[in-house]
């Protein structure tokens, strides 16, 4: 419908919130208007805003707006009830709003089609305003060159982006001037039509003063006060999607993913390209022809579409999981683990026999198991993790690999004070690196000494002349038992070969058959 002079002008919420308004008022397309707002509209802005959403805010500063051009505005009818703005997406609201329009011998302004089409049905004068293919870029994508990771919009700062690759990057600003209370509101503007718009946008998280979108491969936060001291808008995105070649594993490694490790930790700091190796991992199930499922809150993994990606059900991943089970995946990747919950829901799916590949922040290998030890049995651990891939700056640093043993921990030397124990090893070297055990009433993870596993390695070397198979177990940094085959005892007892390796190391080696 073509635009007109209108004496009498009735807003519903969709116009409001994205301040089409105002626009229309800039550019004279409406000319003194007496602008009628229902306070069915205000009260429904209020509810929206008293949760923390954002559209409850652009509707409410859109009024503010509308007052500072010296337009009439009348508030009128009743207030809602708690019941009718409960039932606002069922229409309540809308139809409350043509009432007001009708009463008035007013025109509604909207744009959304069905409250457009309804009111013509009710012989009510409406102008629908769709939504113009100019607006379909989001004013961010001009700053998104091929190497940015981040962009960061702050108010009373310079806008800058963040551009390189995990490990090397570097702070670029984006221009030279602070970024206006105006401009921000445009920005936010733009992302929130764009989100209500297209069917690869969610809104993944929102609660008061902070808002998650995932709009493609954008994952984008928008917080405000009270939750932050200044509005902010942060967009990350993924800028590499990388295949499991490309990490160069070896064969050894690459023959655990495939064949036997169905208990994965991803472990890292903040932006090593975590996400990314889970990424690629689960496109190489996919490939083996397993059925591959992701829980992920907000949805970025970069996968096939072959891969469902669900979010937390109702707000919690554990319905998520009972929905999973049903489906029956062979592995399921679950991105950013972070509270006590998702820990336990990653045992439970494991021990219900899924694969599970979980994503942890972590500074080290050993701190990912740590978010486990109280959360489950020790001696399931090894059921529920058997490796831990450590990424830093996008590249695998180290890999772990955890079994459950019974001797007596290493330092102690009394036979009695043996016990069940969890060794985590360095799963290219075998290099024992970790050993978790119950002490008392405590749960302990004690780092092996690098002087011990060196006098291990010393020994192996001297000892595999004998048997290319012996085994070295360290007692305490002084004593080691070295486990050999029958036939070699003989031999390195008459060369004489054990006295002279325990001069040389002083140490106090045990021989016993293998």
């Amino acid at each position: 419908m073509p635009f007109r002079k209108e004496e009498l002008i009735v807003p519903d919420t969709s116009v409001l919130i994205s301040k089409k308004l105002t626009e229309l008022v800039d550019k004279g397309k409406i000319k003194k208007p007496k602008i009628i707002i229902p306070e069915f509209v205000i009260d429904e802005l209020q509810a929206q805003a008293n949760k923390g959403k954002e559209i409850g805010f652009i509707g409410l500063e859109e009024i503010k707006e509308l007052r500072k051009r010296n337009l009439k505005l009348e508030f009128v009818g009743r207030k809602a009830t708690a019941e009718e703005i409960k039932l606002a997406k069922k229409g309540r609201i809308d139809s409350l709003i043509r009432d007001v329009a009708k009463e008035n011998n007013a025109t509604l302004y909207t744009r959304d089609l069905v409250q457009a089409l309804v009111a013509e049905v009710f012989g009510i004068n409406v102008v629908y305003l769709p939504l113009e293919q100019e607006e379909r870029e989001l004013k961010f994508i001009p700053f998104l060159t091929k190497n940015t990771m981040s962009l960061h919009f702050k108010i009373n700062c310079i806008p800058f982006a963040k551009r390189g690759k995990p490990g090397s990057f570097k702070i670029e600003k984006l221009g030279k001037n602070k970024l206006s209370k105006k401009e921000f509101e445009s920005l936010a503007k733009s992302i929130l039509t764009e989100a209500r718009r297209d069917n690869y946008a969610f809104v993944e998280f929102e609660e008061y003063g902070a808002m998650v979108l995932q709009i493609k491969d954008l994952r984008i936060a928008i917080t405000r006060p009270p939750f932050s001291n200044i509005e902010e808008i942060t967009i990350v995105r993924p800028i590499v999607k990388l295949t499991l070649d490309d990490y160069k594993l070896s064969n050894k490694l690459k023959e655990r993913i495939k064949e036997k490790a169905e208990g994965i930790l991803i472990s890292g700091p903040p932006g090593s390209g975590k996400s990314t190796l889970a990424s690629s991992l689960a496109e190489f199930y996919q490939k083996q022809d397993k059925i591959v499922k992701t829980m992920e809150s907000p949805r970025d993994l970069q996968v096939s579409p072959e891969i469902t990606q669900y979010g937390p059900l109702a707000k919690d991943f554990s319905k998520t999981a009972e929905i999973l089970l049903l489906v029956r995946p062979d592995y399921t990747i679950f991105d950013e683990m972070r509270t006590s919950s998702d820990f336990k829901i990653f045992a439970d799916m494991r021990l219900a026999g899924v694969g599970m590949v979980g994503v942890v922040h972590a500074s080290s290998p050993i701190d990912s198991i740590q978010r486990f030890i109280r959360k489950v049995d020790l001696g399931m651990l090894p059921n529920i993790i058997d490796t831990i891939i450590f990424v830093k700056d996008g590249e695998i640093k180290e890999v772990f690999s955890l079994n459950l043993k019974v001797r007596v921990p290493t330092g102690m030397v009394e036979n009695d004070l043996a016990r069940p124990l969890i060794e985590v090893r360095n799963f290219e070297t075998g290099e024992l690196k970790y050993e978790i055990y119950s002490y008392g009433e405590e749960t302990v993870v004690v780092s092996i000494d690098e002087k011990i596993n060196e006098k291990i390695k010393k020994i192996l070397k001297e000892i595999k002349k004998y048997d290319k198979k012996a085994k070295v177990e360290a007692v305490s940094e002084k004593n080691f038992k070295i486990y050999v085959n029958k036939k070699a005892i003989p031999k390195m007892i008459l060369k004489k070969g054990i006295n002279k390796l325990e001069k040389k190391l002083g140490v106090y080696l045990d021989v016993l058959e293998k």
